[in-house]
């Protein structure tokens, strides 16, 4: 097999612009992201300059509304740019992706006041979101979340510990859901929150296995104070505005997941195509054939997957079900193709020498964020098989 560089993924893309859309993301992956993306990870090194010119650029708002500094793009586009940001480098893909979630309230939910007011600067004026649902005691029991608001007049005073918060403790914002009633999902409230807000602070980032690039970090929110005009959505709509953009934010996941597994096929080739053992390249061996050809066929598949759930959105239907599907899919495929990259690439595919290690300890936290990929499978099973205890 001769030596050959990777070639692109052949898409189907539904107008000439989002091919010429793409073309750019490429053109900025490969010049300004692809040289530095492992050296910047061992080093724990976030690219805040990668996203300020991403957003330059108008690719950190893309499925939101023109109007507001949006691109306009539908999801079936916007996560395909996704999906060649984390071939290149996860943190930014996936960092692009909480972007975009912590965006999604304020532009879904929000007034047209607060619209004109905030979207402009977060969706194109070089700022960074952060969401914050996810607490110590409350993760994929999140209905269950303790921190409170409490209103004082026109102002909200949050108080309390939020957790896994991508780009916590350098997020320019933040959607809030915090308690402002009863136990449960019903007594939760949305709030966006300047990430100068006197009373917030972020801990020390987490030391994780892989995407060390990306700070993931408590918040705490001490008697933050924020004006009822920073309430997203009615008192108590919290939570179906946190389940609401999660559903959004899963295709995002899985799309970032397709991604990093293209990226691991990519360098299994290339190295199988190269290797040589017993006078040929070990690309002619039948058991590697197969692998390879197993790892191509399942992330065509997901990519099949997430583009359909995202073509549902686009057409405004149903999609909750076919984002787990997705989500759940796009990750476990992931996780699998890049631990056969690493036993394609043999001795070498675990030193750091080679990126395929370093896709192989990225790929195990999209099981995890945004919904584990059990909380999928019981959202899935309630769709199909209806709701528990019936």
């Amino acid at each position: 097999m001769p030596d050959r560089d990777p070639q692109p993924v052949e898409r189907q893309l539904p107008t000439d612009e989002a091919s010429d859309l793409l073309a750019l993301v490429r053109e900025i992956a490969q010049r300004e992201i692809a040289p530095k993306a492992a050296e910047e990870e061992d080093a724990g090194r976030f690219p805040r300059e990668v996203f300020t010119l991403l957003s330059r650029s108008g690719l950190l708002g893309l499925p939101y509304d023109s109007e507001y500094g949006g691109g306009d793009q539908p999801y079936e586009v916007y996560l395909q740019v996704l999906e060649e940001l984390a071939a290149v480098r996860l943190t930014v893909g996936l960092g692009v992706s909480v972007h975009t979630l912590a965006s999604y309230g304020l532009a879904t939910y929000g007034t047209k006041q607060q619209q004109v007011e905030h979207l402009p600067a977060m969706l194109g004026g070089g700022l960074l979101g952060a969401y914050c649902l996810s607490e110590p005691a409350s993760g994929s029991d999140a209905a269950s979340l303790r921190t409170k608001a409490v209103r004082d007049g026109d102002e909200w005073v949050i108080t309390g510990t939020k957790a896994w918060i991508t780009h916590g403790g350098i997020a320019d914002f933040y959607t809030v859901m915090a308690r402002t009633g009863e136990d449960g999902p019903r007594g939760i409230t949305a709030f966006l929150v300047p990430g100068d807000a006197p009373g917030l602070s972020g801990a020390s980032p987490e030391k994780k296995m892989g995407m060390k690039g990306s700070p993931t970090a408590q918040v705490h929110l001490d008697g933050v104070r924020v004006g009822d005009d920073r309430r997203i959505g009615e008192e108590g709509q919290g939570f179906s505005i946190a389940l609401s953009a999660l559903d959004s934010g899963r295709l995002g996941i899985a799309a970032c997941a397709i991604g990093v597994a293209q990226a691991a096929l990519d360098e299994a080739v290339a190295y199988a195509g190269q290797r040589r053992q017993f006078g040929r390249p070990i690309a002619d061996f039948q058991g590697l054939r197969f692998m390879i050809a197993d790892m191509a066929t399942q992330i065509e598949a997901g990519r099949a997957l997430y583009l359909a759930a995202a073509r549902l959105k686009d057409a405004g239907r149903p999609f909750s079900k076919q984002a787990a599907m997705a989500k759940l899919h796009c990750t476990d495929t992931a996780m699998k193709v890049t631990t056969d990259a690493v036993q394609i690439l043999g001795g070498y595919g675990y030193t750091a020498d080679f990126p395929a290690e370093r896709y192989m300890r990225e790929a195990k936290v999209l099981q995890i964020v945004e919904g584990t990929n059990q909380i999928q499978r019981m959202v899935i099973a309630r769709h199909v098989a209806g709701p528990e205890g019936r």
